[in-house]
């Protein structure tokens, strides 16, 4: 642990593939090992999650990038429902950025449907040597009816797209067919048992999660491989009383795999790179 490491937080604009600039914080304590921190919908790289993973981040002396998604937080572009392919363009322009700036990525964390961006990410990249996801959805197509209410497939079907508002404050965003059939078309178990097998997977989940339910982790927990369960009694979908012992899952975990990563990320860097664009 560096407790004496001088720390820059510096903000960064990251051009993604569709032409549009992707915002982050980036928490830079010198050393070559960095993670990147992703937030889940309708979030941004300033989620108390991330915030609070950061900050652990830098007192063990490691830097680490919290990302605002496109459409999201201060990134350019349009929000949209669904969108886990863009995300994962996201996820990969960032990730190149990094390793042109030679300090690659060691890990990806990430919040609910964050999370299940880093794992698509994994499974189709394969270049990221540990994941983390936290209060994650496995099941994409469950609970549709439930938020967009029961005739909402005859809708898409009918018009192509509904104006969907927020039930707590003025945000309103356009529900398309195309986006909901991307949802519906993403399968999470699929992704799970395409991920590397020597790359190290940790789910966290609170018991009291009200979003995502608790048994979701247990499913990731079955399919992945290499995989480390941690479930927080009484924790929500946002920790939110329960960051302490959230912070206290993630970080030993990146620090045990710090070794491993570097050895599979100089690995990856001298091995033609089979899965790029």
């Amino acid at each position: 642990m560096d407790m004496n490491c001088t720390v820059m937080q510096h903000k960064l604009s990251i051009p993604n593939k569709h032409g549009e600039k992707l915002v982050g914080i980036l928490h830079d304590t010198a050393s070559p090992q960095l993670v990147l921190l992703c937030h889940g919908f309708r979030s941004s790289k300033n989620d108390e999650i991330l915030v609070s993973i950061a900050a652990a981040l830098e007192k063990e002396g490691i830097s680490a990038f919290r990302l605002d998604f496109s459409g999201n937080g201060e990134s350019e572009g349009t929000f949209q429902f669904g969108n886990y392919s863009k995300e994962v363009d996201d996820i990969r322009s960032v990730v190149e950025y990094f390793i042109g700036s030679n300090r690659p990525p060691i890990a990806i964390v990430g919040h609910s449907k964050g999370g299940d961006g880093v794992i698509l990410y994994a499974s189709k990249y394969h270049d990221i040597p540990v994941v983390i996801n936290l209060s994650n959805p496995i099941d994409l197509k469950r609970g549709m009816e439930d938020r967009f209410g029961k005739d909402i497939f005859d809708k898409l079907r009918k018009d192509g797209c509904v104006d969907v508002e927020s039930k707590t404050d003025d945000f309103v965003y356009r529900l398309t067919q195309e986006s909901m059939t991307e949802r519906l078309n993403t399968d999470m178990r699929e992704a799970c048992l395409s991920l590397d097998e020597n790359c190290r997977v940790m789910t966290v989940h609170g018991t009291a999660d009200e979003v995502i339910p608790v048994e979701d982790a247990y499913e990731f927990a079955k399919l992945i491989r290499n995989h480390q369960l941690i479930i927080i009694p009484g924790a929500n979908h946002g920790f939110s009383s329960h960051q302490e012992e959230m912070v206290s899952a993630v970080i030993p975990f990146l620090k045990e795999c710090m070794s491993h990563a570097s050895t599979q990320v100089d690995h990856v860097e001298g091995a033609p790179n089979e899965c790029s664009d």
